[in-house]
Order: structure tokens, then C-alpha cells, then sequence
């Protein structure tokens, strides 16, 4: 399992504090925020793209990460060129971006380096909650033959991992006194 270090809201400089303590991996939002983190840190981390992935900015992410874990649009797929994450929503939610689990077949499809899927379920102050959605996830995932799940945040990554994370995106949880 591998611990993705979420930096969408650690400050340039406060990037330093995780090469110091020997993060590997970090995962970032923004296009604009990863090229300036990437900028000054370079190599000190392998880079993962964790937000939502608009089809302009798809040049950036192939320059810089070596995978992104929120591909959902065909826009994008015909911009990428590095592996990939699917997201699928299973909620449902219409705020939450991904796939429908229902087309995941055919999006399946549009992207020839697919390594697993991705999801976020609902907000909620009780772990267990997500358990449903990482569950169906890990089924999803391997009714296809995807063995890569980034699911599970700093709130309920011992769940995700419970149910077959491969990759964990972690905040908050880094910066906790």
C-alpha cells in the first residue's frame, strides 16, 4: 500500500518539512499548484495527480506525475498519456466528479493504461460509512481485472485499507500536533 501525502493545501514552503521526514509520494489538486510545487521540489518526490483532471491541463500532469488518479471524461482520456485512475462516483452525488459505475465498461474502453479506480464517497464523521463505497469499488475494480484503488482520506483511510486500498491520499492527518 502506498501513502499519497494530499498537498492541496500545504503551503511551497511547508513542502520541505515532507522531503525532510522522507515522504515519497505526494498528490496534488491543481494543476497551477504542481507545477510551482514541482518547480522547486522536483525530484524530492514521485508525483501523483489527485483532482479533478480538466483536458487542458492534461500536458502538465503527463510532464510531471506518474499517475493520475482522477480520469472521468473523454476530453481528458484523449489528452493523457501517463497511467491512470478511473474515478467512478458510486454516491451519486451530482457535486462529485467521476464516472457512473453503470458506463465504467465503456469508458473502460477510451483509455488504454488504466491501472485501477478511484473514489470518494460521501462526507461523513463516521469512518464505517465508507465502507460500502470502497467495498463496491474493490468489487468493481476487480470484476474488471484493475488491481490499483486509491480510496480513503486522513478521516478514513483505515477503512479504505480494511477493504483493499492500494493507495491512500492523506492531509490532514500529516499535519495533526
Amino acid at each position: 500500500m502506498t501513502i499519497v501525502a494530499a498537498t492541496k493545501y500545504v503551503a511551497l514552503d511547508d513542502m520541505a518539512a515532507l522531503a525532510e521526514a522522507g515522504v515519497a509520494v505526494v498528490g496534488e489538486n491543481r494543476a497551477q499548484d504542481l507545477e510551482a510545487k514541482h518547480s522547486v521540489y522536483g525530484d524530492a518526490f514521485r508525483w501523483h495527480f489527485i483532482g479533478h483532471l480538466q483536458s487542458r491541463k492534461a500536458p502538465v500532469v503527463n510532464a510531471i506525475c506518474e499517475l493520475c488518479h482522477s480520469l472521468d471524461s473523454e476530453s481528458a482520456a484523449r489528452k493523457l498519456a501517463i497511467p491512470a485512475l478511473v474515478e467512478v462516483n458510486l454516491s451519486g452525488e451530482p457535486t462529485k466528479s467521476g464516472v457512473a459505475p453503470e458506463h465504467l465498461p465503456a469508458f473502460l474502453e477510451l483509455y488504454p493504461d488504466v491501472r485501477g479506480l478511484m473514489t470518494m464517497p460521501p462526507a461523513t464523521g463516521d469512518p464505517e460509512a465508507s465502507r460500502p463505497y470502497f467495498r463496491r469499488l474493490r468489487e468493481l475494480a476487480e470484476s474488471h481485472g484493475l488491481h490499483e484503488l486509491s480510496m480513503g482520506t486522513s478521516q478514513d483511510y483505515a477503512v479504505a485499507v480494511e477493504e483493499g486500498a492500494t493507495l491512500v491520499r492523506v492531509g490532514s492527518v500529516l499535519w495533526q500536533g
